[in-house]
């Protein structure tokens, strides 16, 4: 149960939740004069949201004690599963070599690099592409976009959602060649209408935003993939307190992972870079530190290798680690020339 749903006034409920309190279990082993020292409330208010969130939690064990011991399945099952997974193309051949088809749904994935790589330029593709049908080997999906940094362009969607169109078109011919029939009854205006936008400004306005979409897929089933980008912009604007940054981010993951499993989606992550001394000099590296590097299931660092672009699969469960080139062009992501000249030449 989160802390949105006590019975509390919306001051107070915001204060909890910009201190990092967003569920109740959260509040579990906290004393109410450190609650009310962190909230600048009294002891008196603190004693009491605990005494509701511990009510909270009393309910929560009694609705779903029937429901702990279900969901066990053979390993067996889970490859079974796993090999039946759909992907979300990124609409580059080479890169979705390298991550087995696409993106995973049912799980986070997260993409980082430096400023001008081409990560937004790669999450308006991911938005646009979880659109395709089926029959074209799509997922059929929506898409939720969370934009932190206002990098979201919708002149440029609509460009990636009419190359997207045509590719379709292109494809539909071949197997029309085939045999086999396929109308494309999508068009550019359907595909901005199915990515559903939001602005967020500041880091309580994220944390709000991601406990209030289970709610929001809740009642929108269709989606498919959920894009932040950046989930660190917020993050790295005036946090002094670094304990408090890493218990808001472990729960802002453990919540996505949640989200991923629960409706079969996609999540993706952008990141930004720092630098980090090692081995006696400093290097780039993703930000947010070691401890969120464990909180998503794929990670992919995209890189300059002279004037071309590639995406480097740092940490993956099941494919080995691989680099492979990547162009952003006005169809938006597509193979690299230099990978199209290999082709041609083999």
């Amino acid at each position: 149960m989160e802390v949105g749903r006590l019975p509390i006034s919306a001051t107070l409920r915001g204060k909890l939740i910009s201190s990092g309190y967003t569920t109740l279990s959260s509040l579990a082993s906290v004393s109410p004069s450190n609650l009310a020292r962190e909230l600048e409330i009294s002891n008196n208010e603190a004693f009491e949201v605990l005494k509701l969130a511990s009510h909270g939690r009393g309910l929560d064990r009694s609705e779903g004690s029937g429901a702990i011991v279900n969901g066990a399945e053979t390993a067996w099952d889970m490859l079974h599963k796993e090999q039946f997974i759909p992907r979300i193309t990124t609409s580059c051949a080479d890169l979705d070599n390298l991550l087995g088809g696409g993106i995973n749904v049912s799980e986070v994935t997260e993409i980082g690099g430096v400023p001008g790589i081409g990560k937004t330029q790669l999450g308006i593709q991911l938005a646009v592409n979880v659109q395709i049908p089926g029959a074209f080997g799509g997922v059929g999906g929506k898409a939720v976009y969370i934009d932190t940094e206002g990098s979201f362009m919708v002149e440029r969607a609509l460009q990636i959602a009419e190359a997207c169109i045509e590719d379709m078109s292109d494809y539909s011919v071949l197997l029309k060649k085939n045999a086999i029939p396929h109308q494309i009854q999508i068009e550019p205006k359907n595909i901005l209408e199915n990515i559903f936008y939001f602005r967020v400004c500041s880091y309580t306005e994220q944390i709000a935003l991601i406990n209030y979409l289970d709610k929001f897929i809740t009642e929108h089933k269709d989606v498919k993939v959920v894009i932040v980008d950046s989930v660190t912009f917020h993050f790295r604007q005036n946090f002094d307190d670094l304990a408090l940054r890493t218990r808001l981010l472990s729960e802002m993951a453990l919540k996505l992972m949640k989200l991923a499993k629960k409706f079969s989606l996609a999540v993706v992550l952008f990141n930004q870079v720092t630098t980090k001394f090692a081995e006696g000099s400093f290097q780039l590296t993703l930000a947010l530190g070691d401890s969120w590097s464990h909180s998503c299931t794929n990670r992919i660092i995209l890189y300059w290798n002279g004037d071309e672009r590639y995406a480097y699969l740092e940490k993956s469960p099941s494919l080995q680690s691989a680099s492979a080139p990547y162009s952003v062009t006005c169809r938006g992501i597509r193979n690299s020339t230099s990978s199209n000249k290999r082709t041609k030449m083999m």
